[in-house]
């Protein structure tokens, strides 16, 4: 242990308690005497129009003007120097002023802010007003540009105002490390990174910069001490720093580095974390210290794919809305419900989430931290590049985020735009990179950016994309929509795939767009997520020298932003909005078992088993397995037939009361997993479970707890079919939020509402008094049931709470540290190709095979010339040809393929999202033609896929000057494969 004295008088306090909120714009409600006293009493975070989250169309969300007001005092005893405060953000704009005097404007919507109030600061026991004027209008624009933003957007950025984030006030003394926010301060904080990993020593070299500020009237010579604690509070290091003279007023950058043995590294679903606290240290004494809670780990982008800590690892995720909401209170939750919600991810064996068009708020950021869930992280934008100040906006809040977020280990990405950028402009994104984060391991691309020399990763909305380069991963695919409350159409309420009515409205407000394609039922919604994730796995590391580094399957969690369906809210999610799985969530489980290949063996029989008599209908089963059989009471069914690797199909099987079992083999004929579903009786009783955080459920006015309730048969086996209405009743310190099911509104808000197959849940938030709760629920025909819960009190000093939102909540270390072995087996090996002739436009022939999916090569339109052969680098033995045709969604081609003058396959490519894979008989050659035969058919293999403003998502090249003739073929990529293991 140091010797060194400590003296730092630096403290982080909780400054979310004790808010008054007034929706309107009252005249002087910026003066400190102004009467608030009949103002709501409000605990922070907390969106004004909260209450609206799914109740509500996004563009029927409320805007307007709101104030948020708060008297507090300062502790007695503090001498603090310096006191900031910090927002971690505003929606979209929000005025600040501290004892009647304007202290700062923030207006981007996303972002943290931080204020210097220490001259307006009233000292102890003297009270302080703050006032925040918020204003959250879809057409707010900058004060001093008249510039809209363009992430304000109606579409995907659900519009909660106000203060929907956490807020923190900070003290400290005249010499002082200072806060990652540069937006007003100007600063950038401390930065803590690793270099010279060694994973399977377990052993790194730790760095500590800290930007520090000397604001008094004497030079002073600092050092850095740092220490760092392990997830058990153990010191495990301590090392110190050069010290440096920092003159009156002035700003130096301290360091401190040291290599660290016996080290945990931050993987997937192993949220391992260090404490790192950086102490300045003058004349031996402690002044100032700051903790930051970290993780260390190895990234690189090579070769196709993503390495974390020398491991490949395949992107299987999701692209989630920012604002990742609940009903009833919107995005602001407190951390544990971030953590249950993120943690889901990883539960569904997904390991990244992609979130969408803005930066997360910290509290998401820190979450994902905790449960080993990696993060692309964007900044802010629509869905295009733009020009002029907006993207002046775009490169300030990607300045300020990547300061913000530098120091969690679960950012590997760092996302530039929903669409593809100029490589001038993402040269400029990554120059910020540089700048503020040079060794944090993170790549930087966007959207699409599939030729980009710049970027280091990228990849398109929908398709599949290869390479043998950056790494490509799809930023969102499996846009399809379905609703928990729908099995099948065997099941009430009978729920046909496809059927559905309109969405989109015209002028007239009438809704004039076809939804049936959005309209799935669980059956189909779980089929098509295993139909997408098919052509991302066949193409997964292992099977070439170019590979698909995975992909975003858009949405985790249904969410109150744009949609297609009936409802007013998008139902994309493996869950729905109360986190309540549906049958695609287990789907997931079973293909994305594993870091590329399945590590285990999973089984999920789709669906229930509880039908009317003389019911006959498909099960559907997902495997990982070799082959699945299907027993019913013990009687085998035969084995399924199989489609997409995944997918086992029973076509037509007759319900009788009992037991459904799904048994799993490998290729050995051994039973390696199986599933099993039994029939429930009828509906007898509701069984109420409780969830809370596993530190307690507090008295702090914002801290909710979650009740789930099922209606189950009299052996407390929930029965699937229910639909039961459910009336609750609460009683003591907490109050309602309710939960979210199909009818007026929602149902959100509303102490009666129905289970949805069986199932639903709902929330209660404490009040600042602590004591008992408890909450009933009935219905006609049911035994009755209840749940108490305590909520423990906090200490909220004048306005002041030490204890920070997130504290004591644990790491999620389930998945265990990143395995040594390889994650994936070569399957297949690229024979690389050296040259090739052309029967027209010989000087573009190279496009067709040179690993650039914006490049291609075709013929002049007439049939004679139709044709192109490769020379290989050896003679090799060729299995299989993989190729990308323009037009790969709507177009099939009718070719020959020849390997040496021999003929090896003949027929029509299939349409697709990008390869199409085609097994020949093996044959040895060096050289392979591919050689049109026919006329070229239109179609569409994915009629529902459709873009924001209505247009069918083009695949391929539109050239007004292209040739689209009978006689054309057209090749993006060609490549040709030795299947190993034979």
């Amino acid at each position: 242990m140091s010797s060194m004295q400590s003296q730092a008088n630096r403290y982080k306090y909780n400054f979310n308690s004790g808010w008054k909120l007034f929706v309107g714009d009252p005249v002087g409600a910026d003066n400190p005497a102004f009467d608030d006293s009949e103002w709501k009493d409000i605990t922070l975070p907390y969106a004004w129009n909260e209450d609206e989250a799914f109740k509500k169309d996004i563009l029927e969300l409320s805007t307007g003007i709101a104030w948020y007001r708060k008297t507090f005092i300062l502790p007695e005893g503090e001498d603090a120097a310096k006191v900031f405060l910090e927002f971690e953000g505003v929606r979209q704009a929000g005025e600040f002023y501290l004892n009647g005097k304007m202290i700062g404007l923030h207006e981007n919507g996303i972002m943290a802010v931080g204020l210097d109030v220490s001259d307006l600061m009233k000292p102890f026991p003297e009270k302080n007003v703050i006032a925040v004027r918020t204003d959250n209008s879809w057409d707010y624009a900058e004060k001093f540009y008249n510039q809209r933003y363009q992430w304000n957007d109606r579409n995907f950025n659900a519009n909660y105002g106000g203060i929907p984030k956490n807020i923190y006030l900070h003290t400290t003394g005249e010499v002082y490390q200072t806060l990652p926010l540069y937006s007003t301060l100007g600063t950038t904080g401390t930065y803590v990174y690793a270099t010279d990993f060694n994973i399977p020593e377990k052993s790194a070299t730790i760095h500590v910069e800290s930007e520090v500020k000397n604001e008094g009237t004497e030079a002073v010579v600092a050092g850095l001490e740092i220490t760092v604690e392990d997830l058990e509070g153990n010191e495990v290091a301590r090392f110190e720093g050069i010290p440096r003279m920092i003159s009156p007023n002035g700003q130096i950058e301290l360091s401190a580095s040291q290599q660290m043995s016996d080290l945990e590294f931050w993987s997937w679903g192993y949220g391992y974390l260090y404490t790192v606290t950086s102490k300045v240290v003058v004349d031996g004494v402690v002044i100032d210290e700051v903790p930051i809670r970290t993780g260390f780990r190895k990234t690189e982008f090579k070769d196709g794919m993503v390495y974390l800590n020398d491991r490949v690892i395949m992107m299987k995720g999701y692209a989630q809305r920012t604002s990742n909401e609940w009903p009833g209170v919107g995005m602001s939750v407190p951390p544990w419900l971030s953590d249950y919600s993120n943690k889901l991810m990883i539960e569904s064996n997904g390991n990244f989430v992609r979130w969408m068009h803005i930066t997360p708020w910290k509290q998401d950021v820190e979450s994902c931290d905790r449960v080993g869930l990696i993060q692309v992280m964007p900044a802010g934008d629509s869905e295009r590049d733009v020009n002029g100040r907006r993207w002046e906006q775009r490169c300030e809040v990607m300045r300020d985020a990547i300061i913000y977020n530098r120091n969690n280990p679960s950012i590997l990405f760092y996302e530039g735009g929903n669409e593809n950028i100029s490589e001038e402009h993402m040269a400029e994104l990554k120059q910020i990179r540089d700048n503020y984060d040079p060794h944090g391991g993170r790549a930087v691309g966007s959207r699409e950016m599939l030729d980009s020399k710049v970027a280091e990763y990228g990849g398109e909305m929908l398709y599949i994309n290869k390479s043998a380069g950056k790494p490509l991963f799809a930023t969102e695919y499996s846009r399809d929509e379905g609703l928990r409350k729908y099995w099948d159409e065997f099941t009430p309420p009978y729920h046909k795939n496809g059927s559905g009515g309109t969405y989109g409205t015209n002028v007239n407000g009438a809704k004039v767009r076809d939804a049936s394609a959005y309209n799935h039922n669980q059956d189909s919604h779980a089929i098509e997520d295993v139909r997408r994730w098919f052509d991302y796995y066949i193409q997964r590391p292992g099977t070439g020298t170019r590979v698909s580094s995975g992909g975003a399957n858009i949405i985790f969690s249904d969410t109150n932003t744009h949609y297609r369906g009936e409802q007013n809210y998008r139902r994309s999610g493996e869950v729905d909005p109360m986190r309540i799985p549906k049958d695609n969530f287990y789907a997931h489980q079973v293909m994305w078992n594993g870091w590329v290949d399945p590590d285990e063996q999973n089984t999920h029989l789709i669906g229930h088993w509880n039908y009317e008599p003389g019911t006959v209908k498909p099960i559907y089963v997902v495997s990982a397995g070799e082959k699945v059989e299907l027993f019913v009471n013990g009687n085998s069914k035969g084995y399924g037939e199989n489609s997409y690797r995944y997918l086992y199909t029973f076509p037509e099987i007759k319900w009788e009361a009992g037991e459904i079992k799904a048994v799993s083999y490998n290729k050995a004929g051994e039973i390696v997993s199986e599933d099993v579903i039994k029939t429930a009786g009828e509906p007898y009783a509701i069984k109420l479970t409780s969830m809370q955080s596993p530190v307690g459920f507090k008295a702090d006015g914002v801290d909710l707890a979650m009740v789930q309730v099922e209606v189950v048969d009299k052996n407390g086996q929930r029965c699937p079919t229910a639909l039961n209405e459910i009336d609750f009743d609460l009683n003591g310190e907490a109050v309602w939020v309710g939960g979210i099911a199909e009818g007026p509104e929602n149902y959100v808000g509303s102490t009666t509402l129905p289970v949805q197959c069986g199932v639903n849940r709902v929330l209660v938030r404490s009040t600042t008094k602590a004591g008992n709760i408890k909450v009933k629920a009935s219905a006609k025909g049911l035994k009755g049931a209840s749940v108490e819960f305590e909520t423990l009190p906090v200490k909220v000093t004048t306005g002041l709470r030490k204890e920070l939102v997130s504290e004591g909540l644990p790491s999620n270390l389930e998945k265990g540290p990143t395995p040594l072995t390889p994650s994936y087996k070569v399957t297949r090996r690229t024979i690389a190709i050296v040259a090739a002739v052309a029967g027209a436009n010989q000087e573009k022939a190279v496009l067709s095979y040179d690993d650039n999916e914006m490049s291609e090569w075709t013929n002049d339109g007439k049939m004679s010339t139709g044709w192109i052969t490769y020379q290989l680098e050896e003679e090799a033995e060729i299995d299989e040809v993989s190729l990308k045709l323009t037009g790969w969604r709507r177009r099939t081609y009718p070719i020959d393929i020849y390997v040496d003058n021999q003929k090896v396959w003949q027929g029509e490519t299939e349409r697709s999202l990008g390869y199409i894979l085609i097994p020949i008989a093996p044959t040895t050659g060096k050289s392979v033609t591919i050689k049109l035969t026919g006329a070229g058919i239109e179609g569409d293999l994915y009629q529902n896929m459709i873009e924001l403003n209505g247009n069918v998502e083009l695949d391929g090249f539109r050239d007004p000057e292209d040739l689209d003739t009978k006689g054309q073929l057209r090749i993006i990529e060609a490549e040709f494969m030795d299947v190993l293991g034979k």
